[in-house]
């Protein structure tokens, strides 16, 4: 690749990344080409671990597409689903690492196809102290993850399983979609239970005619239902 064409990124790729992310876009778009120009693209195939429980941190990721699920595995086989990261999303962990200087406290696994841009660590820490729009980002997005953490503490103190089993399939369906696609095991992994116990509790919810269940998949049945158990 020409020296210029390095310095000077493609058009296509800096709409592309402040059509995602435009809160790094301020009045310019100074920030959205500093990162396309050292950001490497990196794709993963769906269940690729990306990384893991005291790996070193590659870099600051930004999402262009797919999902990743970013968890905590436990010695006796049990994990705890701590937050996800869609397109137009960063992950939480990579930033505090990085910002920190240390390894990576928990698992990321790619759930679907995944497409990424990785800022290296150099330009990620240059960014933070030199550019005010991309500093203002990071920030915000520990606060974000920081409430859904707070959440998460929240819901594993208080709620009862199936309540919190309930609001992960109301929340499925916030997108129009009835049928969720999806095991038992990752259910568990998000509320933080087995699957031997989420497999009895859907049983149940079926029992009551809230959901359908089907071979990874789970149709939701009786939305209102389900909510109501939910909010408790």
């Amino acid at each position: 690749m020409d020296a210029d064409a390095h310095r000077f990124p493609p058009s296509s790729l800096v709409a592309r990344i402040a059509k995602l992310f435009p809160a790094l876009v301020q009045g310019s778009q100074a920030t959205v080409e500093a990162i396309a120009r050292q950001a490497a693209p990196t794709r993963y195939p769906a269940g690729t671990t990306i990384f893991t429980d005291q790996s070193p941190c590659a870099g600051f990721p930004l999402i262009l597409s797919g999902t990743i699920d970013v968890g905590q595995r436990y010695a006796n086989g049990r994990e705890l689903q701590l937050y996800r990261v869609k397109a137009g999303e960063s992950c939480l962990m990579s930033g505090s690492c990085l910002l920190a200087d240390v390894r990576y406290a928990a698992t990321g696994v790619a759930q679907t196809d995944v497409e990424l841009l990785v800022l290296p660590p150099d330009a990620f820490r240059k960014l933070i102290a030199e550019d005010h729009v991309f500093r203002t980002y990071v920030f915000s997005l520990f606060g974000e993850r920081l409430a859904t953490l707070m959440a998460l503490v929240e819901a594993i103190a208080f709620q009862k399983l199936d309540q919190r089993l309930a609001g992960v399939l109301v929340d499925g369906t916030r997108s129009g979609e009835r049928t969720l696609h999806v095991t038992h095991q990752a259910l568990a992994n998000e509320i933080g239970s087995v699957r031997e116990i989420v497999s009895r509790l859907l049983r149940s919810f079926e029992d009551r005619g809230y959901v359908k269940l089907g071979r990874a998949r789970i149709t939701v049945c009786d939305e209102t239902a389900l909510l109501a158990l939910a909010r408790g």
